[in-house]
């Protein structure tokens, strides 16, 4: 199985580059990892319009690849003003349903206080109507990130209470990438009739 892990920090190096590696590290569950740190990208804002994908030698065309063949994602975002990051809700907006449709996703939240609920909700509200993806019952909300993740050993009991966690969810996250698997194979050799009518959520 296929993960890929994308990171939406404008910053870099960046407080979820640092937990996506972590993360990277832990997945044993899949047999290939990718990391998409989305600053690293030249990357248009969307219009709306599908051409401005690749408009203006945008590098999307390579991330888009990425996700098509992943089985599940980690969706990883700073909390800035109690929003998700501008590129993370840009991404979302960009992906394409044939490509993330019926795949889980595991959200995070890196926050260096100890909010980080608000970019979860906000992602599970409005997020993932039209590219379908699936969001996992857990999250994760990695506050004080700063103290946490820093090296192979915890650091603390709220270290290794963390880090215990994330290895529930990524878990639990491949049992979600097996199961659905199913559902992805039925959607596209067993379609719903008039199918593409309902492309987009209500």
């Amino acid at each position: 199985m296929e993960l890929v892990i994308v990171s939406a920090s404008q910053r870099s190096p960046s407080q979820s580059a640092k937990v996506a590696h972590y993360i990277a590290e832990q997945s044993s569950d899949f047999t290939r990892i990718n990391h998409i740190e989305l600053n690293q990208y030249q990357l248009p804002f969307w219009d709306g319009e599908a051409a401005s994908k690749t408009a203006n030698n945008s590098q999307w065309p390579l991330i888009a690849k990425q996700i098509k063949h992943a089985d599940a994602l980690v969706l990883i975002t700073p909390e800035w003003g109690g929003m998700a990051s501008p590129l993370m809700k840009n991404f979302l907006l960009m992906a394409d349903s044939q490509d993330t449709a019926h795949k889980p996703a595991l959200l995070v939240a890196v926050v260096s206080g100890i909010s980080g609920a608000y970019p979860i909700a906000e992602l599970r509200m409005n997020a993932l109507k039209n590219n379908k993806l699936v969001a996992t019952p857990d999250h994760l909300i990695i506050r004080n990130v700063e103290e946490v993740l820093e090296s192979q050993e915890p650091n603390s009991e709220r270290d290794l209470h963390l880090r215990e966690r994330i290895d529930y969810s990524l878990h639990m996250l491949a049992q979600y990438s097996t199961a659905l698997k199913t559902v992805r194979f039925n959607h596209q050799n067993k379609p719903y009739p008039k199918q593409q009518e309902y492309s987009y959520g209500m």
